[in-house]
């Protein structure tokens, strides 16, 4: 009969400290629904604000904004029913064997994690999109997907290639789509002794044949060093709004190298050939 008198005694003790608890579990639960309903209807305003003040803005940005408020709000709301409930004691030593663990798998998860954090700021930037054609650490291609981890590039030549995303926050990078006009710059070599100027102009006239260029726009033949025997001249021009740069560098080149060939100047190699975008 002991031993009952002792379970008895145990139950009756937890429905007390139950019934006791019972009117603030009921205030927190009601504070936490409270914070959950404010948090919807505070989004759904923000946004209206947003769009009055910034009419421009893109809506995936600014819903994306929203949710990491929502989340903010939401947050605050269950650590304050917490507190009411009397749990907020426990949750906190909860967290705190969390943050030791979390520190472990910080370090060990470190470019996981930055890589995470890079794609969501990717999505919340929105410095570009699927279908752009970009250069990211070296690579260019069109976008093919962006995710939380890397972001999908197709190259010209139909690799798929796997960028991490804090790559794209470490290093300039370019979105190729974003700037309408282009302008290829191409660096001859000519051996000292050859004639530079009817270099010049012989592939000046090659360049201004050329389709699919801006003619409106400055072609430059200029000569920009000299150095071991060997003049360096650079040809400059800009593409048309939409026109195909590698067919055009490609027929610059078979022109100029054929036009030099027929005038009997010597033409070494292209030492480099470059692309830089502006925006018209």
């Amino acid at each position: 009969m002991e031993y009952f008198h002792t379970v008895y005694a145990v139950l009756q003790r937890w429905y007390i400290s139950f019934a006791e608890l019972t009117p603030r579990l009921i205030v927190g639960i009601l504070v936490f629904l409270f914070f959950l309903m404010t948090s919807t209807y505070l989004s759904r305003w923000s946004v209206k604000l947003f769009h009055k003040f910034f009419p421009k803005t893109k809506n995936e940005s600014v819903v994306t904004l929203i949710s990491i408020f929502k989340f903010l709000i939401i947050l605050m709301g269950t650590f304050i029913a917490l507190e009411i409930m009397g749990f907020s004691g426990f949750f906190m030593k909860f967290l705190g064997s969390l943050g030791v663990a979390g520190v472990i798998a910080g370090v060990a998860l470190k470019d996981l994690v930055s890589s995470i954090f890079s794609g969501m700021l990717v999505n919340v930037d929105k410095a570009f999109k699927i279908g752009d054609y970009v250069t990211i650490g070296g690579n260019s291609g069109t976008v093919q997907d962006i995710g939380l981890l890397t972001t999908k590039l197709i190259t010209d030549d139909g690799k798929k290639v796997y960028i991490p995303n804090q790559v794209i926050f470490n290093s300039p990078f370019f979105n190729i789509t974003a700037s309408p006009q282009r302008r290829i710059i191409l660096d001859f070599e000519i051996p000292v002794g050859e004639d530079i100027t009817k270099a010049k102009q012989a592939v000046l006239d090659e360049i201004k044949t050329l389709e699919h260029i801006d003619k409106a726009d400055s072609i430059d033949v200029i000569f920009t060093n000299v150095k071991q025997g060997l003049f360096t001249m650079q040809v400059k021009f800009w593409l048309e709004i939409g026109g195909n740069f590698t067919n055009v560098k490609s027929d610059a080149i078979m022109k100029i190298n054929e036009r030099l060939v027929k005038e009997k100047i010597e033409l070494v190699t292209p030492t480099s050939i470059n692309i830089t975008n502006t925006t018209a």
